[in-house]
């Protein structure tokens, strides 16, 4: 079982390499903005530091938000030469998306599920027909006009009632990640008046079609930590807490098992897990504990038949392994092996159907897919002939079906869903992304997995792709991403928006770094804790590697990474400034100590297992030995451009305004630091498929006009 907690949406990733800073004249007269100093002293274990800008975490002090204006207004102005060329991309990569595209459609309970894009709208169409593709449109919500008048819109947990008469679903228009569950009859199309307030969006019907479960946040907080029941016709004021998580190290979730049978909630932290069940058809009884939370017991629940099948790491299975247990005798003492714990074989989930038992397995950090027959006879793999690719199932909800549908993507080839037929292992590609515009073509790309060795030894694999006739002479720009943490395996992805970089002469890569999960379990327990500095010594080594063998040199070499991965990134420009041109931090996690000692911040105290908890003073000290911004020194850093969210739940904007105010008093040289703060949304950025698409033009533009790169 792959551990879900992740602190960060994967940010795509873009960087550049020329020494060529050179700007006109007038830009050299501007001032940038310098933060307020005001003292302040923290103590922890009989350490002082000093914080000159704690002060900049007061959301509603109108100085604050002047000092993050004015770090606007000087990115802007720095920028300005710019403009045009951040247009031009803008256009450029947009026109290589088909405006009016349009999902897979799935089948559900009769009912074909499509969402669909119309030309130039930004958000989102999602719709339904009746037993037939033929069948008349049924529109459930058109999020282009929810979106009006809103900066930031995002509709997320449709859940559809088995008597396919309602759809609970949630909307957030802050970027908090704080979701209104609203009601709508889709017989009569009338939304119900009901809204539930402070949830994660997520939400699940009992077999009566009336009762609704769903999971609420803490206020200050954030942490999902109530199951909550609601009745059709009732006020939500009378809604009952079937669950509360006390422990605030966990955070819950409610969802309704495949087999329709079970409502199921769920309660995780990062080391450990904890399940109760109840039957689907009775809500109103109460739910049973599957197995009681042992601290370091993992394991997640699938049920089919008179059983559950259970992946857990029980019994050492640092990998995880598949157990199978009665439905009426869940606790661990009855859980029996059926697939064994492998050292070299990651399992990571299963999906179960009438025939066959479908396997995600990960061994050699490639994705595996394997079909086992409920019959016990002619198991098999999908195969998969390069090193770069992705593969994983998706959308698969129907039970009694041979055919499973799975997602297939590499560095070079558009994202692909296929529908295999496990019967006659006969494949039927259903869509393959279109690239438009008439240039791309993937034999013009060179895809490559390569091993740098880390400082203690370990081998690092870095998936790389690149235009064929680029020669390895040390002079081409170069971008490197990771992100390195909560288990996340960053696994090599198509991206036609990247193709602006590569066919302007970049080389772009992921270092696949300790922290995920990219080699196995053991790749992320190596990469957390008191063992954290392996995630950044990983990609010191992987970046000096690339440059030893001549894909780039530190003048053309770029690296980016978000939110941990923003972590990522102050921590290498604190220990190797002299290896990169530039850096880009989107929404990075950088003031480290005093965020873990705040719990009253969104997540901290759910990520001690993560990092650590720095009230133990053997972890104060070496997170203290590593947080970027209590190790910012008087050094050269390279040129630097960093993203935060005024909004953001998951990393407070005070984190990279902090870090960029003493970066400014400190670093030595004249390295651009830019700060760019969306003053509307928060940790995803801009909502709307083309607005984002905005933010990655800014950060090209950052890149390129450090090449010398103007068109």
């Amino acid at each position: 079982m792959k551990n879900q907690i992740i602190l960060s949406c994967v940010c795509l990733i873009f960087v550049t390499g020329n020494a060529q800073n050179k700007k006109p004249d007038m830009v050299k007269t501007i001032t940038p903005p310098m933060a307020a100093v005001k003292p302040k002293q923290l103590e922890k274990h009989g350490d002082i530091r000093t914080d000159n800008y704690y002060w900049l975490n007061e959301r509603e002090n109108p100085e604050v938000i002047d000092y993050l204006k004015k770090e606007n207004e000087y990115y802007q102005q720095m920028t300005a030469h710019t403009k045009q060329f951040q247009e031009d991309l803008f256009q450029e990569m947009k026109s290589r998306v088909k405006e009016d595209d349009s999902s897979v459609p799935y089948l559900y309970n009769g009912y074909y599920y499509i969402t669909r894009y119309e030309k130039g709208k930004d958000y989102p169409i999602h719709a339904r027909k009746k037993g037939s593709l033929d069948a008349k449109e049924e529109i459930l919500f058109d999020c282009n006009e929810m979106a009006k008048g809103h900066a930031y819109f995002q509709l997320s947990g449709m859940s559809i009632s088995e008597d396919n008469k309602w759809c609970a679903f949630g909307i957030d228009t802050v970027s908090r990640r704080e979701y209104t569950i609203q009601i709508k009859n889709l017989e009569t199309g009338e939304i119900l008046p009901v809204k539930l307030e402070k949830t994660t969006g997520g939400s699940t019907w009992a077999s009566d079609n009336k009762t609704l479960f769903y999971t609420r946040k803490d206020l200050v907080t954030l942490r999902s930590d109530k199951i909550y029941k609601h009745k059709l016709g009732t006020d939500p004021k009378n809604d009952k807490v079937v669950f509360e998580e006390k422990d605030d190290t966990f955070s819950v979730f409610v969802y309704k098992e495949k087999s329709k049978k079970y409502i199921v909630i769920g309660s995780t932290s990062t080391l450990t897990s904890e399940f109760r069940i109840l039957p689907s058809n009775t809500p109103d009884a109460e739910f049973k504990v599957f197995q009681p939370r042992t601290r370091g017991l993992e394991y997640s629940i699938s049920h089919f038949g008179d059983s559950f099948y259970v992946v857990t790491n029980k019994d050492k299975a640092t990998n995880f392994k598949l157990m199978k247990t009665p439905e009426n005798a869940t606790g661990k003492e009855n859980w029996k092996d059926l697939i064994a714990h492998r050292k070299d074989v990651l399992l990571e989930d299963i999906e179960i159907f009438k025939n066959y038992l479908v396997v995600s397995e990960r061994s050699n950090g490639l994705n595996k897919i394997r079909i086992m027959p409920w019959s016990g006879k002619g198991e098999y793999y999908l195969p998969f002939e390069i090193e770069t690719y992705t593969a994983y199932t998706t959308t698969n909800v129907d039970f009694d079906t041979d055919i499973l549908r799975y997602g297939y993507q590499s560095m070079a080839t558009p994202s692909s869903v296929i529908d295999f037929n496990m019967k006659t292992k006969t494949k039927e590609v259903k869509k393959e992304q279109e690239v438009l515009g008439g240039k791309f073509d993937k034999n013009n790309y060179i895809e490559e997995r390569i091993w740098a060795t880390a400082q203690d030894g370990t081998k690092v694999p870095i998936s790389v792709v690149y235009r064929k006739g680029i020669q390895k002479d040390g002079n081409n720009p170069f971008l490197l991403y990771a992100y390195g943490s909560y288990g996340a395996s960053m696994d090599p992805y198509f991206s036609s928006i990247r193709l602006s970089l590569l066919d302007r002469g970049f080389i772009y890569a992921i270092a696949h770094i300790r922290g995920g999960e990219d080699l196995g379990r053991e790749w992320y327990e190596n990469g957390k804790l008191l063992k954290k500095k392996n995630t950044f010594t990983d990609f010191i080594d992987c970046s000096k590697f690339v440059i030893a063998e001549k894909y780039t040199s530190a003048k053309h070499l770029y690296a980016e990474g978000g939110s941990a991965g923003g972590l990522l990134m102050g921590a290498i420009i604190n220990m190797a400034p002299e290896l990169y041109n530039g850096v880009i931090a989107q929404v990075p996690f950088v003031d480290v100590i005093t965020t873990m000692l705040d719990d009253s911040i969104p997540l901290t105290t759910g990520e001690y297992d993560e990092w650590g908890n720095p009230n133990d003073k053997t972890y104060y000290d070496y997170m203290l030995s590593y947080s970027p911004y209590d190790n910012v020194k008087k050094q050269k850093y390279p040129n630097l451009l960093v993203t935060t969210g005024l909004h953001d739940s998951q990393v407070q904007y005070w984190e990279p305004a902090k870090w960029v105010a003493k970066l400014r008093v400190m670093k030595v040289g004249d390295s651009q630091l830019y700060m760019d703060t969306n003053m509307d949304a928060g940790h995803g950025g801009a909502s709307g498929r083309f607005e984002s698409l905005k933010e990655v033009a800014k950060e090209y533009t950052f890149l390129l006009d450090l090449e010398g790169i103007k068109k």
